[in-house]
């Protein structure tokens, strides 16, 4: 029988050193993982986002508390040829690099298809069909919305997204629970419905993602409750105190997630078509 020869402190420091060596690579690894996921997501973000007279944009973006679930979230806004403008928001499902790349294919099969669709619903949908034929196993949730500054006119369409929240000055204010479709990637041939609103008091429009309403222990009602009240306040201020103010409440959901928020002021009609 073969004995097994003691070990001595000089072994166990060197398996020690090759130990904390092997860790502190992977913890290295992961870190570089971290850091070009949050740098792909704010890369692919808007520099600029465009308005037009009577109507103000502002966005929040905040990467995941913990760097380890970052590469999701995004939003975007950007002006269409026929004199409108299109804004959108959304979230892929996973986290890392490969979401914040997926992401990136998201948003730009957005901007492709969009330039010809005839509304956010057909964007959604031809988005959804480019995504599936792509082949990949992830998903996005996204809310797609066109503003025509002719005809005053906000149409909406959501894929599986969280509800958008507004008010208006005249007091009213809500959570826009309008039908929606299944997140984009997950079934071929499917319709998502659009909602129209015409646009004829001042007040805001404010998309989110669930990273800013929802956590582990803090359901999604009372995160677009605490919104709602946000929105209410300051619908006619400036859209960019409301975005920071909004972002806000992810500081009492104890959300681990990256998160993201576009909001639009209205600040009513062109002199022209106000009554009087």
């Amino acid at each position: 029988m073969t004995r097994r020869r003691p070990t001595s402190a000089d072994d166990l420091l060197t398996r020690l050193g090759r130990l904390t060596a092997q860790v502190r690579t992977g913890t290295e690894l992961q870190q570089a993982r971290v850091e070009l996921a949050e740098a792909l997501q704010r890369e692919m973000l808007p520099a600029e986002l465009p308005s037009v007279p009577g109507l103000r944009v502002a966005a929040r973006y905040s990467p995941a508390r913990h760097g380890l679930d970052i590469g999701g979230d995004w939003y975007d806004a950007f002006p269409l040829p026929d004199g409108s403008l299109a804004f959108c928001i959304g979230d892929v499902q996973g986290h890392d690099v490969e979401a914040a790349a997926f992401m990136g294919q998201v948003r730009i099969g957005l901007r492709a298809v969009a330039v010809s669709a005839a509304d956010p619903g057909e964007v959604l949908r031809r988005a959804n069909e480019l995504l599936l034929s792509v082949d990949s196993s992830l998903f996005a949730t996204c809310t797609f919305l066109r503003f025509d500054p002719a005809t005053q006119e906000l149409e909406s369409a959501r894929a599986g997204h969280v509800p958008i929240v507004w008010a208006s000055a005249d007091g009213r204010c809500g959570i826009a629970e309008d039908d929606g479709g299944l997140p984009l990637g997950l079934m071929l041939g499917e319709e998502y419905p659009v909602a129209r609103r015409r646009m004829t008091q001042p007040g805001s429009f404010v998309l989110v993602t669930d990273g800013v309403v929802e956590g582990p222990s803090f359901p999604i009602e009372a995160g677009l409750e605490q919104v709602a009240g946000l929105v209410s306040a300051g619908c006619c201020g400036d859209p960019d105190v409301l975005a920071a103010e909004v972002m806000k409440v992810a500081d009492s959901t104890g959300h681990a997630d990256d998160a993201a928020v576009l909001v639009l002021t209205y600040d009513g009609p062109p002199p022209a078509e106000r009554p009087g």
